[in-house]
């Protein structure tokens, strides 16, 4: 738990910035400055912004307020950004959030899929702070931004993707996984290409088996990106990182919204995975043998948002494959200069 004020004070300096740049990248700063404090490392927090903030923008125009009798016409229309997080600041005042959390998850959940899968991960960032620590201001802005950049991006799946003959293990159905044709164009665009995926954990009903196969399929799409990660080293992130923020938000929810969770969850790791990954597996060997403080130790002096991300979210998991995954996505991305 941060003590310092460090996140606070990165969270206030942040939100005078937009949920994305250019239209279509998504503000990343948020979520690593989250993970930089959780993970020890709040001295580095704003050392690291002010390398990030030549990709920051300043916070959009609104349009007209989101209210409850209008924001079924505003669900899914990134230009009413500004409207959304409004909208969820108000509630955030006024209710307890985890009220409005629990009111908003199965409207937001289906359009999982908008923004490549970023709004639901910024949410898990905000949630997992307000778990451990007190419920200060900027913190719970924060959720309210990431309440409000997913109903800005809802993106639902096709209703026609045909589910596959399953697999018994989260490791075993990503690899049956089969990769989409055509793979021009954006993250929306290959969405839409997305046909059928394998059947995975679908006779789950008990909440408790859902927490459990969820912390399965986060730690398989963890270990699958040191093998696959060349396949796109950016989006594959997404395929661990997605499900792990659904993981870290369950805590917050009532027990009837896991099972549900779990299977946008793995609509999004499998979807990923269809999208951006290689034909072909490669062997990694890790080049050394290194602590979990040592591996995010050498993400941070890497940079990339991305590359600290995934690293947090292989700290989660905690084994060696993990670390070795996280190992990988630093050689393999740009670092933050």
């Amino acid at each position: 738990m941060d003590t310092t004020g460090i996140l606070d004070e990165a969270l206030q300096r942040l939100h005078s910035s937009g949920p994305e740049r250019l239209g279509q990248l998504t503000n990343h700063a948020p979520m690593a400055v989250e993970a930089l404090t959780a993970r020890g490392q709040a001295s580095s927090v704003h050392r690291w912004l002010d390398l990030y903030k030549r990709k920051l923008e300043e916070f959009p125009s609104g349009v007209e307020p989101v209210t409850e009798d209008n924001w079924r016409l505003a669900i899914g229309d990134s230009r009413r950004a500004a409207d959304w997080i409004g909208y969820f600041g108000r509630e955030i005042v006024e209710r307890p959030w985890r009220d409005v959390l629990t009111d908003w998850w199965p409207r937001l959940m289906p359009g999982m899929y908008g923004g490549s899968t970023h709004p639901v991960i910024r949410v898990g960032h905000a949630v997992r702070t307000l778990l451990v620590s007190e419920g200060t201001e900027p913190r719970l802005v924060e959720l309210a931004h990431g309440l409000g950049y997913w109903a800005a991006r809802y993106h639902p799946v096709s209703k026609h993707i045909a589910p596959l003959p399953g697999a018994d293990s989260a490791a075993t159905a990503l690899n049956a996984v089969a990769s989409i044709a055509e793979r021009d164009g954006g993250f929306a665009a290959r969405l839409g290409r997305i046909t059928s995926l394998p059947a995975w954990a679908s006779a789950i009903t008990d909440p408790r088996e859902a927490h459990h196969c969820l912390v399965e399929l986060v730690r398989a799409a963890t270990h699958r990106y040191a093998t696959h990660g060349h396949g796109q080293e950016t989006m594959l992130v997404h395929a661990a990182t997605a499900p792990n923020a659904v993981l870290r938000t369950l805590p917050a929810l009532p027990h009837i919204l896991w099972v549900p969770s779990l299977r946008a969850a793995w609509t999004a790791s499998a979807a990923v995975t269809a999208m951006y990954a290689p034909n072909t597996p490669v062997t990694y060997t890790p080049p050394g043998t290194f602590t979990p403080e040592e591996v995010f130790e050498r993400a941070l002096a890497h940079g990339d948002e991305h590359v600290i991300k995934l690293t947090d979210t292989a700290l989660d998991i905690g084994d060696e494959r993990a670390l070795a995954a996280a190992l990988r996505s630093i050689e393999l991305s740009e670092p933050l200069v």
